[in-house]
C-alpha cells in the first residue's frame, strides 16, 4: 500500500488502447509534442494486461486533444469526433480514479 491517495496505474479496455494507438500514431506523425512516450506505452500495454501509468494516460489524452485542435480545419468531422472521443474516454478514466469511493454507510 502506498501513501499516495491516488492510484499510480490504470487498467484500460483493450479496445480503448488499440484506438488510442491509432490516434497517437497520427499525433506522432504530425510531431505533436510528447506523443512518443504514450505511443510506446500504449503499444506495449498488451503485454501488461493494458495497465498503464496514470501520467501516461493523461499525457495521451492531452496529445490527442492537441491533435484534434491542430487538425480541426482539415480533418473529416467523423475523424475529428473519433479523436476527441478517445481523448475524452482516456481523461474520464483518469478522473474516475480521483473520485472518492462511495460507501454504503450513513454519514
Amino acid at each position: 500500500m502506498t501513501s499516495t491517495p491516488f492510484q499510480r496505474t490504470l487498467t484500460l479496455p483493450a479496445s480503448l488502447c488499440e484506438e488510442a494507438v491509432e490516434h497517437l500514431e497520427k499525433a506522432a506523425q504530425r510531431t505533436v509534442d510528447g506523443a512518443g512516450i504514450p505511443l510506446k506505452a500504449f503499444r506495449a500495454a498488451a503485454d501488461d494486461d493494458y495497465t498503464l501509468p496514470v501520467s501516461v494516460v493523461e499525457q495521451a489524452a492531452n496529445c490527442l486533444l492537441v491533435l484534434a485542435t491542430e487538425t480541426a480545419q482539415t480533418a473529416r468531422p467523423s475523424a475529428l469526433r473519433a479523436t476527441i472521443g478517445v481523448a475524452l474516454r482516456l481523461r474520464d478514466a483518469v478522473e474516475a480514479l480521483h473520485q472518492p469511493a462511495l460507501t454504503t454507510r450513513y454519514w
